[in-house]
């Protein structure tokens, strides 16, 4: 580990000299990437030096503890050492865990796509409450939050919504939010005060750039229509709405918020991106994809990931066993005790998986 580490310093050290280049700083590409590099590397870097630091302390403490005659200083001596041990030991679990291979999109901006699933209009309720939810948690975490498209239902929920959401380590933080969300509450219509059931989809995609993803012209069919409302009708008169076929894989994407065609074939483009990374990386990982489309499903609430018990005030996350009566303040939110248990959890996981594999 200690090998690594040092190997770490040196390459932070080194791209700190470059980001200082004039070579660097004339190509904006490339410097956003060094730079992306360095601050990754700094955490490991300040968490490397804070070990070493103790480690000297350490020494320091065990020299004096066996040449020092006084009794009072030994005792001291003996009490430092204690002390130091434990934030060395501390210290090195928090390395190991930031030397875990990480997942090469966590530090990208994600697609969010939300559906609303088995429950009807309950459903599209809820999928325009957990769209609110996510809005609410980007604004918390300083990241920038744009819907790309929503189609509404005609109670004023969601059938489908596209959003984007651009910041620090995005993708890091939402990617275990795929998967299924089931409501249980009396919904607004029902007289009897009767408990329905319903669940919406959550997809979590990173956003893949042009570098990423190539599109070939020739695979690209680009439809253009008028916008439309609410039952279909037609909102504009313009030929703003833009729809993109992707041949060979058969993904269509529609975007139409746009009055400007341009704006909304760039927002198309990005979605389709997104998508077609996702599929090629279910292709090289088959197993994972099959993992993660199982977490997504069909939207059937016997294949739920999480809770949403608005009698109890309840938040249930079925893959961690975490269970949270804050379910108003989840839902203004105040994600983090899932998001930050579920990365402990997984980190957890791949830590048990590099010892068995050393």
């Amino acid at each position: 580990m200690l090998d690594k580490l040092e190997q770490i310093e040196a390459r932070y050290e080194a791209l700190a000299g470059e980001l200082s280049s004039p070579e660097l700083l004339a190509n904006p590409s490339a410097y956003g990437q060094a730079a992306k590099q360095h601050r990754s590397l700094g955490e490991v870097v300040q968490k490397y030096q804070t070990w070493k630091q103790l480690k000297a302390e350490s020494v320091g403490a065990r020299e004096l503890f066996d040449t020092s005659d006084d009794d009072e200083m030994r005792e001291m001596a003996r009490l430092e050492l204690e002390s130091l041990q434990a934030k060395l030991e501390q210290t090195e679990n928090e390395l190991r865990v930031l030397l875990i291979p990480t997942d090469p999109n966590d530090e990208k901006n994600v697609i969010l796509e939300i559906r609303a699933g088995t429950g009807g209009d309950e459903a599209t309720l809820f999928a325009a409450e957990m769209l609110r939810t996510y809005a609410r948690y980007a604004e918390k975490q300083r990241w920038k939050f744009e819907i790309l498209e929503a189609s509404e239902s005609g109670i004023g929920g969601l059938k489908e919504a596209i959003a984007l959401i651009e910041g620090d380590r995005v993708y890091s933080k939402l990617k275990h939010e795929s998967g299924v969300h089931r409501v249980q509450r009396v919904p607004q219509t029902e007289a009897s005060g009767r408990i329905h059931t319903s669940a919406i989809t959550v997809a979590v995609l990173p956003e893949a750039e042009e570098v990423d993803v190539k599109i070939d012209a020739k695979d690209l069919r680009i439809d253009t229509f008028c916008s439309s409302g609410p039952g279909g009708q037609s909102v504009n008169t313009t030929y703003s709405a833009v729809r993109l076929t992707h041949l060979p894989s058969g993904v269509v994407v529609s975007m139409q918020d746009e009055k400007s065609q341009i704006k909304n074939r760039e927002k198309a483009m990005r979605v389709l991106r997104a998508r077609l990374q996702e599929l090629e990386e279910q292709k090289q990982h088959e197993a994972q994809a099959t993992e993660r489309r199982s977490q997504v499903g069909s939207g059937d609430r016997s294949e739920k990931i999480r809770t949403y018990n608005f009698k109890e005030n309840r938040v249930s996350d079925h893959r961690i066993g975490l269970t949270i009566h804050q379910l108003d303040l989840v839902m203004e939110g105040n994600l983090d005790p899932f998001i930050d248990a579920l990365v402990a959890h997984y980190q957890a996981e791949k830590l048990k998986g590099e010892a068995v594999a050393a």
